[in-house]
């Protein structure tokens, strides 16, 4: 006959056992990720400084595209120069000598020469300035032009004209 005490004995070593099982299974699992936890900081320090060059270069890329959009910004807000030119060369009377432009903020100042007899050269003068308001070249481009100077030059004997503009912004009239 087996006495009581053993299966009581029985019973709680087999408790036991199976707590320390448990226990130590949890206890393994636990250590299984402590050394996943390690892997991945080493891996986050290894990856630190690319990550951290790669902020540093986005934020110059994020500097530098602002600049680029402002530079933009101010291109597209004034008169193409190039453009301007060309619809002058294409107008231009042969009596009528360009001498200089000045672009500044929303006017041009022509200063130029004009050739022929002082009432004939007043004459290309006023024509001239009548093209610039009606050339359809410069429709879109001008609001108002305005001949500010007329001067007969005593050495040349030609006479000296200035012809301000007030330009439309790209923005509107």
């Amino acid at each position: 006959m087996v006495r009581t005490a053993f299966f009581t004995n029985v019973g709680a070593s087999v408790v036991a056992l199976s707590l320390l099982i448990y226990v130590g299974l949890d206890e393994l699992q636990l250590h299984g990720l402590h050394g996943q936890i390690q892997d991945v900081r080493q891996q986050i320090e290894r990856d630190e400084a690319a990550s951290n060059l790669a902020v540093a270069q986005y934020q110059k890329f994020q500097e530098n595209e602002a600049r680029i959009k402002e530079v933009d910004a101010f291109v597209k807000s004034k008169l193409g120069v190039a453009e301007l030119i060309t619809n002058f060369s294409r107008t231009l009377p042969v009596n009528v000598a360009l001498d200089s432009l000045d672009l500044r903020d929303n006017f041009l100042t022509i200063r130029g020469t004009v050739r022929g007899a002082p009432d004939k050269a007043t004459g290309y003068a006023s024509n001239y300035v009548d093209v610039l308001r009606t050339a359809p070249e410069f429709e879109s481009l001008f609001l108002d032009v305005s001949l500010t100077n007329l001067s007969r030059v005593q050495s040349t004997g030609r006479l000296a004209i200035e012809i301000v503009i007030k330009l439309a912004t790209k923005e509107g009239k």
